[in-house]
Order: structure tokens, then sequence, then C-alpha cells
């Protein structure tokens, strides 16, 4: 008998929980309008996302600011440049394939005022499990390693 109840608590917490999380996003939903007729999966993933956003402002992280996408880069690019903004981003597009072309072959490449690229191995070794301390064999990597410049060091 305490196994069915405890079976009926379960399925019923998540109905509850569905529930808060439902009021919530009406309440989000309520702020903006119209949305509050229809509460859908955008204004809950919104509202959990701006949830997620206070949470990680009051724990204390420390962030560097908004972050700066290839397509922020691609619109300043079109308009120091009077380009359309599709055109500096498919050439955006194409100086990433290049990098990664030339990263895939390892070549080294150095990109003056910003710093070096390229392709390093790492030999195999033997490392531990953190949990129970038994030795693990990690078998040989390359990895992407960056230098960065004397000019981007100063400036930040």
């Amino acid at each position: 008998m305490a196994k069915t109840t405890t079976k009926t608590t379960t399925k019923k917490a998540p109905a509850r929980k569905v529930a808060a999380s439902k009021s919530a996003s009406a309440k989000a939903a309520g702020a903006s309008g119209t949305a509050a007729k229809r509460p859908t999966k955008a204004a809950a993933s919104k509202s959990a996302a701006k949830a997620a956003s206070k949470v990680a402002k009051k724990s204390g992280s420390p962030s560097a600011g908004p972050i700066l996408t290839l397509r922020h880069i691609a619109e300043q690019l079109s308009e120091a440049h009077e380009l359309p903004k599709r055109q500096a981003n498919e050439m955006l597009t194409q100086v990433i394939e290049m990098i990664a072309k030339s990263l895939k072959k390892g070549d080294k490449i150095r990109l003056s005022g910003l710093g070096i690229l390229q392709v390093r191995k790492r030999a195999a070794r033997t490392g531990r499990n953190p949990q129970t301390g038994e030795p693990i064999k990690i078998k040989a990597s390359k990895k992407i390693a960056f230098r960065p410049a004397k000019e981007l060091k100063e400036a930040v």
C-alpha cells in the first residue's frame, strides 16, 4: 500500500510543477500583451531563459558581457564597408572554412594583431579516474592551440 501512495505522489508532483511553470509563463506573457491569451512553448522557454539568466547573475559568476557572434561581426563589417549583410556573412564564413582547412592540413595560421592558431599533438598518457583512482589509458590526440599576440594581450 505504501508503494501505491508513493507512485501517486510522484505522478502528481510533476503535474504541480507544470502548472506552476504555466502560471509563471502566463505572468511573463501578461507583460507582453496578446501573448497572455495563448501561452506557447516559446513563451515558456523565454521565461525559463530569463529565470536562468537571473540565477546566473545572482550566483556571482563573472560574465564578460554580451556575446559577439559571427552574425554581429558580419553586420558591423557590412556597415563599415557599405556591403550587403549577406555578402559580409558569406565572406566571413569562407574565411572560417579556409582557416579550418589549413588547420586540418597542419598549417600554422598567424593573424597579425590577434595571434597564432596551430594544431598541437598530444601524446598518449596515463590518467586516473577521479572516482575510483583507477589508472586509465588516454590515447594520443590533436588540439587547436591559440597563442594571443602581444598587442591583444596589452589591449585586454
